[in-house]
């Protein structure tokens, strides 16, 4: 893992300093699936050293989900280096977010090539998980229909016209009940066979984010042209036939972070569009609409993840002529959110021998959502610039507790150390002592 020097050139996009060649037409065009997947192997093809392709599983139809992995280190999760995922084409018809991905794939790919620092440094220092479609099968229902035809709900859910952004289990009933009974803030329990309830391609990507300990994501979507941050469900009726707000309490980092894809897009931060006005191009969900089973609350109620829902075009399925502006309209944008991973608190957690703990709660005061340290004890914890109490705390440990102060840059590293508690530790040492008697009774006979 290389240090990051982002700082250098923050402002590198903007000032047009990309080594990306201009690319020719042909490079703008709708891809089926096959044709998608020979784009991403084709990408792995020309950077083998820092990408890899795996599947998360398979859709209803047998499609492969597959992800393309950026990574000086693919394969392998660095401590301390955080992981993302951008995730597109959950609705079927909702086209530009896939292919938007799949231009972000030869792009880093080619600005690594060039030497671009910028996004050197990115590779270098973060583990980016790109799953270009989440819902193959029905982008193949909608692209029959072709861009001119395409109805607004054709295509929208996998081929059992299922929709997967109303599929995951719904946590947020049982954490707005636990707000008002002071009950656990994260990492929601999943309700009783929720395999069974639950389409294939929503399993697919729930078994991912048990296995990726992601702290950063973003879904796309289309249909309007806007940044959408959790709750995506309201925790009260609708008022005088009114959606209220439904905030998380991390809401003034969700909205950072909606805003930063607002105003690097191009005109996404001009609220209006589409026919629609939203105040610098964000809304929180659930005061434009309240929906249940989600996949960006089921992130955060679930995972270590914050996820927002970037709807990307008034056109669910746009013209392939439209591609080329859509792409330059959104390119910044999905770097600069990217970016966004590597900001407030992030270090490991370990006990007196230095031995790395795991699932460790980090929680800090004032903000009612912990998160927990990942498999090799290393934890990241998105905040904005400010003082926080930070206190980690696992079982069998006595809760340790640090002052730390986030600046504006580069994530704040805070070790912390935790010591077994006496009772744990009389506990072992009695449980050594019996041990070594039995040892003593074995060579005794």
């Amino acid at each position: 893992m290389l240090s990051r020097s982002s700082l250098l050139w923050s402002g590198a996009l903007l000032l047009g300093l990309w080594a990306q060649q201009a690319w020719a037409a042909d490079d703008f065009q709708h891809h089926g699936y096959e044709e998608m997947v020979r784009a991403l192997f084709s990408v792995q093809s020309q950077c083998p050293y820092i990408t890899r392709i795996y599947s998360i599983g398979r859709s209803v139809e047998g499609r492969h989900l597959y992800v393309l992995e950026f990574s000086d280190n693919p394969g392998i999760h660095e401590a301390l280096e955080p992981e993302f995922k951008y995730v597109g084409n959950m609705h079927g018809n909702e086209v530009l977010g896939r292919e938007l991905l799949i231009y972000l794939c030869k792009f880093l790919c080619e600005e690594y090539i060039a030497g671009n620092q910028r996004i050197t440094s990115l590779i270098h220092n973060t583990r980016i998980h790109i799953l270009p479609s989440m819902n193959p099968d029905g982008y193949e229902v909608a692209a029959r229909q072709g861009p001119e035809f395409n109805g607004y709900l054709v295509g929208r859910g996998n081929s059992r016209d299922v929709d997967l952004n109303r599929n995951f289990p719904d946590l947020n009933g049982l954490m707005y009940y636990y707000e008002k009974n002071n009950g656990k803030n994260h990492h929601l329990p999943l309700p009783d066979k929720w395999e069974l309830q639950v389409e294939p391609e929503t399993l697919a990507v729930i078994k991912w984010m048990q296995n990726y300990n992601f702290v950063l994501s973003a879904n796309l979507h289309g249909g309007a042209v806007v940044a959408n941050y959790p709750f995506d469900k309201s925790r009260e009726a609708r008022i005088r036939g009114k959606p209220t707000y439904s905030a998380t309490p991390d809401d003034k980092i969700f909205k950072k972070l909606a805003k930063v894809y607002s105003f690097a897009h191009s005109w996404m931060h001009k609220g209006w569009n589409c026919g629609d006005y939203f105040e610098e191009g964000i809304t929180n969900g659930a005061n434009w609409y309240s929906l249940s089973k989600g996949m960006q609350d089921f992130n955060y109620l679930y995972t270590n993840c914050f996820e927002i829902t970037l709807e990307l075009s008034c056109d669910k399925f746009p013209p392939a002529s439209a591609l080329a502006r859509e792409w330059l309209a959104n390119r910044e944008a999905l770097v600069s959110y990217l970016e966004q991973v590597h900001h407030g608190i992030k270090g490991m957690v370990y006990d007196e021998n230095n031995n790395p703990v795991s699932n460790a709660e980090i929680s800090v005061a004032g903000v009612s959502h912990d998160i927990t340290t990942g498999a090799d004890g290393d934890y990241f914890r998105l905040l904005l610039p400010g003082t926080y109490t930070v206190t980690a705390s696992a079982p069998g440990y006595q809760p340790s507790t640090s002052t730390v102060t986030v600046g504006p840059a580069e994530a704040i590293q805070v070790r912390i150390n935790i010591l077994h508690s006496l009772q744990h530790t009389h506990s072992h040492t009695q449980s050594q002592k019996k041990n070594r008697l039995n040892i003593g009774r074995v060579h005794l006979f």
